[in-house]
Parts: C-alpha cells; sequence; structure tokens
C-alpha cells in the first residue's frame, strides 16, 4: 500500500479517534505555502492543531517490539516547527484568540486484520521551538 493511502486512512481513523475522545473536527488539510496542518480540532475551548503520522506493520509483524519505533516519534522538530507557523497563520486568519497547541496522533495500521491503534501526543512543540 502506498504511503499516501496509509496517510489517508490514517488521518480518517485519527479523525474517529479524536471524535471519541470529546473532540469537534472543525477542518482538514488546512494548507499553506510553508505547510499543511492534518487536522484541526476543538477541545475544551482550546483549538487542537494535530500532525497525524500513520505507518503500516505488514512488513514488520517478525521484528520485535523493542525495535520499533512509535509513528509520533517520526515527527521532528523540523516539521513541528512548520506546523507550529501554519497554526499561527490559521489563528491570525481566522482571528481567533483562543489558547491553542499542537498535537500528534500516532496511527498504526493492520491492512491484515483491519485494525488501528492509536495514541495521542499532547502538546508535541515546546515554547522553545
Amino acid at each position: 500500500m502506498s504511503s499516501r493511502k496509509t496517510g489517508n486512512i490514517g488521518e480518517d481513523v485519527a479523525c474517529q479517534f479524536l471524535q471519541g475522545k470529546g473532540f469537534r473536527v472543525i477542518k482538514r488539510n488546512y494548507l499553506k505555502p510553508w505547510g499543511e496542518i492534518d487536522i484541526i480540532a476543538e477541545k475544551a475551548g482550546i483549538i487542537h492543531f494535530v500532525e497525524v503520522k500513520a505507518i503500516s506493520r505488514e512488513s514488520t509483524s517478525e521484528v520485535s517490539r523493542e525495535m520499533d519505533h512509535q509513528p509520533e516519534e517520526l515527527v521532528d522538530v523540523r516539521k513541528l516547527r512548520k506546523i507550529a507557523r501554519t497554526a499561527a497563520s490559521y489563528m491570525a486568519e481566522t482571528k481567533d484568540d483562543r489558547e491553542y497547541q499542537i498535537d500528534v496522533v500516532g496511527v498504526i495500521l493492520s491492512h491484515k486484520t483491519r485494525t488501528a491503534r492509536c495514541r495521542l501526543v499532547e502538546q508535541a512543540v515546546e515554547d522553545s521551538i
């Protein structure tokens, strides 16, 4: 399966996961020339800019779990900086003065069993970024 298709499925799964946790999805795939935000959601009056990192584990079933990377660990500082800049642009563009944060949802897909595991990492960006 292509990484694009895995990413699209991962975003769909992440939306369902977030909604199950009480988030309201506002927008998907907010795009600017310098970056993209996969999901913009709201919960308890806070805007959440969510980066989704989805991977398929079909080919790694024999590999020990200690060797596996969690997908959310694959979002690097450079990517988080782009998201932060794009999030600030969204907040200014919409004239929204609410508190906001940047989160990451890691999604591990198994196409064979048609299951997914998700993990939410809240406030993935430190003030120093």
